[in-house]
């Protein structure tokens, strides 16, 4: 499902208009029912109930204005509060204004000068706010009076259902300056915003419903871009097996990983690739730890390397991994390798010879940090070398990785998240997957992903191993990088959420995602249709 700006969806309203012949009052009518309808299902019987209605002057306050009309003619007792002067609102929206005056009903204006002493009246009766004040064009903090009628709503504790986006969320950052409506369901018309999918925003949206208003197809699934991840995307992705099949056709993962102290990361990410359905998958550790790492599970391969003093693996290494490359079609490279000198001179030495996919995670990132790579690394072609001269390369960094490769503060990264991955991805020919709340991923073909599955507890040490052996075992079975990336995050948190909801959160751990993988996986079965998060 494609994700768009606030500038990118006027433009296929506009569009709708203009080259199908659709109305703005068809489209504010549908998008008014659409609203009226979620309202419904939430209270069902609406006799009687009092529903408080928020409308601003522009198109956003237009489709308040219809759901508020629908609410009526189905026996609701509406408060309307309309945020300006009436004179102020024009066109479609004055319209539905007019309709609603020869109705007879009244409206109450926010500028009056009681006028939220009379809205917190209207809230303490009320069943449901519906909060149309400010729409998908809404830029910087709300202030003053509005701020007042926010903070109302907020403190009231009612349901509140939000008109496309919630009031206060920027539609193209997820951006909240000061206050914004705490909507429990948002009605969203014809595609997701940006500020419904990216934090803080996405935390203001509550259930996120994409709903219909009658705009054309092709304008909806037209152009590349930015997509939000569903159930259905993924189920398309995965590959089928044959009656047939065997192991050799769905490839072999090479997980050079662990060191003294740290081999459960190593084993969660192998662990991980099998799980994602890898036909075979190798373990390569220092020898030291090569009987501990073979007794995690007995359907991983080992491979014992030369190991510094520490137990770390050595330089000497390289010839060992490469010569076993010719045998594998993925290698995943980093988790619990250790920051030791030599160590790292050893990924930065074998990573520009690669000619297969490779997943760089954790010590392998470090690596290649801002600090410790040589300068011969050059800016113009990225830390990592020139791509995609060498194979296929996806990275795996949280917001500190991030940081550390381009040589900014975490707090940089985590604020310009969106810009950071797509402008990384492109300069340095890679998919990056910059992990967090809602992980990004992001190609160099400029297609980004969004994910929308995973919880709070999932911070917690061991869940990249995971995902990083998920992205480097769909890899194996020949999905192309950036999509197995965006199904492994996926399906990775979708795992999460359901270990979250069988242990709770605070007690959630990597293993728990390994162990409630293969559910998420079913779910997306044919016959399987329940999953998903939008509607």
């Amino acid at each position: 499902m494609r994700v768009v700006t606030a500038a990118e969806m006027r433009e296929v309203d506009r569009r709708a208009t203009v080259d199908y012949g659709i109305a703005g009052l068809i489209l504010m009518e549908n998008a008014g029912l659409r609203v009226f309808e979620c309202v419904r299902r939430v209270l069902g019987t609406l006799s009687g109930k009092l529903v408080v209605v928020l409308a601003g002057k522009g198109n956003n306050g237009g489709d308040a204005l219809v759901a508020a009309r629908h609410l009526v003619q189905h026996g609701a007792r509406v408060r309307l509060f309309l945020d300006g002067d009436p004179a102020a609102v024009t066109g479609d929206a004055g319209v539905n204004l007019e309709i609603w005056r020869r109705l007879g009903e009244r409206v109450y204006l926010l500028q009056d000068r009681n006028a939220i002493q009379v809205l917190q009246l209207a809230l303490m009766r009320a069943r449901l706010v519906v909060d149309g004040l400010y729409g998908t064009g809404f830029k910087g903090e709300i202030r003053d009076r509005a701020r007042r009628v926010v903070e109302a709503v907020n403190e009231s504790d009612k349901p509140v259902v939000a008109v496309d986006i919630p009031s206060g969320v920027e539609a193209d950052t997820g951006a909240v300056r000061g206050t914004a409506i705490r909507a429990d369901y948002t009605v969203c018309f014809g595609l997701p915003k940006l500020g419904h999918v990216l934090e803080p925003g996405a935390n203001y949206v509550g259930e996120l419903h994409v709903v219909d208003i009658s705009l054309p197809r092709a304008l909806l699934e037209a152009g590349e871009g930015r997509f939000l991840v569903t159930a259905d995307m993924v189920r398309g992705w995965l590959p089928a097996r044959a009656p047939d099949a065997h192991k050799g056709l769905f490839g072999h993962v090479l997980v050079v990983a662990g060191a003294r102290g740290m081999l459960g990361a190593a084993c969660l990410t192998a662990r991980a690739a099998v799980r994602s359905g890898a036909g075979l998958v190798t373990l390569a550790v220092p020898r030291s730890l090569q009987e501990t790492a073979a007794a995690f599970q007995p359907e991983i391969m080992t491979l014992g390397l030369s190991e510094t003093g520490a137990g770390t693996v050595s330089r000497a290494a390289r010839e060992q991994i490469e010569e076993f490359l010719g045998r594998a079609d993925v290698l995943a490279l980093g988790p619990g390798l250790s920051t030791r000198a030599e160590t790292a001179e050893m990924v930065r030495e074998l990573l520009p010879g690669l000619r297969l996919p490779c997943v760089l995670d954790a010590d392998g990132l470090n690596a290649f940090a801002a600090g410790e790579r040589p300068e011969a690394g050059g800016t113009a072609e990225g830390p990592f070398g020139r791509r995609p001269a060498s194979g296929p390369l996806v990275i795996t960094p949280h917001p500190g990785e991030m940081g550390r490769l381009l040589g900014v503060p975490a707090a940089e990264v985590q604020a310009g998240r969106l810009e950071i991955a797509e402008r990384t991805a492109a300069e340095w020919g890679c998919t990056v997957v910059l992990k967090g709340a809602r992980t990004l991923v992001a190609a160099p073909e400029k297609v980004t992903y969004i994910n929308p599955t995973g919880n709070p507890g999932m911070a917690t040490g061991g869940t990249g191993d995971v995902l990083t052996g998920m992205i480097a075992g769909l890899l194996a079975q020949g999905l192309p990088p950036e999509r197995a990336a965006a199904a492994a995050v996926y399906l990775h948190g979708r795992a999460g959420d359901l270990a979250a909801a069988a242990r709770g959160q605070m007690s959630l751990v990597a293993g728990d995602i390994l162990e409630y993988l293969p559910a998420a996986v079913k779910e997306l079965e044919p016959g399987n249709q329940s999953a998903g998060l939008t509607r």
